[in-house]
């Protein structure tokens, strides 16, 4: 239901981050009187009558309502102001992964199931919340006997859900929307392919839609992943190069970074060969990434929301920076008559792949 309008008139400022690999976060800043009704809404909520209060943040630009937060509040704190008549309350929250890490569940047996059914089966559980599963089945399918062994959860749902992925290298978040009270809970690869969003553009005068935008090149980062299998007649341990370029994971520049060192993941050889393969794969995308931008927008003069997770053009930034980036994170603040957004690129290459940039 729509907060009452004293709770919306006392609200000051709001802050929404999200970043790829991580859970989602919001917080809402309020000027409190001595008699505002916020008082006894902290009461509530303070782990006495209602556990859980649920937060939806929806954001309306051109006529286009988003939702940028669906979550719970997790935290109160309350700072006297310079009179005893004010104070500030500030509420943090987590988006509904947090949700999933309330209860322990260890000892759940899942006989006969692949990774990704027991993700979805334990995705079921929160459909009353508006929880969608979208869960991509990976090509390394370890489905043991139950003569043999039968997997047991080990933990919270969202602890046993990141182990899963971790194990097949993918990556798992809930991203709000596309209505409210709904939410996609993604279990899959990290996917830096797709239809790209409208291009930031930097020092192009009358064309410029960014307020600052900065490139930098880290090439020390770049490493070269080797993972160890065990051969399993000879029990011997052998060395395997992992290459950073998948179809998930192209080439956004031209001139690919060249690596500096190696990180070895001994812990592999207890892994089956696909295992370890994906794992490593998995790791060497995160190490790929030298290039990296920064910046901010205004939304009003962007003319739509920037988006986490997803690849965006640049513009104007240079010969060695134009081109299309992946968005690692967004962060949204939001006060009264302004909206903008900061954000943080990477990329694993220079020069851009593309002759033209979508704009």
């Amino acid at each position: 239901m729509p907060v009452p309008r004293e709770v919306l008139d006392a609200l000051t400022d709001v802050q929404v981050t999200t970043t790829s690999g991580k859970a989602s976060g919001f917080q809402l800043t309020f000027n409190l009187s001595t008699r505002s009704p916020l008082h006894t809404l902290f009461l509530f909520t303070s782990g006495g009558l209602i556990p859980i209060i649920r937060v939806l943040i929806i954001v309306t630009i051109n006529a286009v309502s988003e939702v940028i937060m669906d979550g719970v509040m997790t935290n109160h704190e309350v700072t006297p102001g310079k009179d005893a008549s004010t104070s500030t309350l500030t509420i943090t929250g987590e988006d509904l992964s947090k949700v999933m890490d309330y209860f322990d569940f260890s000892g759940i047996p899942y006989p006969c199931m692949p990774p990704f059914a027991r993700v979805a089966l334990v995705l079921a559980k929160y459909a009353v919340l508006g929880i969608v599963p979208k869960v991509i089945p990976s090509v390394m399918v370890d489905v043991p006997l139950p003569t043999e062994r039968i997997p047991r959860q080990k933990g919270n749902d969202l602890a046993y859900i990141k182990q899963l992925a971790e194990e097949v290298g993918y990556v798992f978040y809930i991203e709000p929307g596309p209505k409210p009270g709904m939410s996609v809970a993604y279990w899959g690869p990290e996917i830096k392919i797709g239809l790209p969003q409208p291009a930031l553009n930097i020092n192009m005068d009358a064309h410029t839609n960014v307020e600052s935008l900065s490139c930098s090149l880290n090439s020390e980062e770049k490493k070269l992943p080797i993972v160890y299998i065990q051969e399993p007649n000879t029990r011997a341990i052998i060395p395997i190069p992992i290459p950073d370029i998948t179809p998930l994971n192209p080439p956004l520049g031209a001139v690919p970074l060249l690596p500096k060192g190696i990180e070895e993941f001994d812990e592999t050889a207890r892994l089956s060969p696909v295992k370890a393969a994906l794992t490593g794969l998995a790791r060497a995308a995160k190490l790929s990434n030298g290039v990296t931008g920064s910046g901010s927008l205004d939304v009003l003069r962007y003319g739509r929301l920037l988006k986490a997770r997803r690849l965006v053009g640049v513009r104007g930034a240079g010969t060695a920076f134009d081109g299309l980036y992946y968005v690692e994170s967004v962060t949204h603040k939001i006060k009264r008559g302004e909206y903008k957004q900061d954000f943080t690129l990477s990329r694993n290459g220079l020069i851009s792949t593309l002759a033209k940039v979508p704009v």
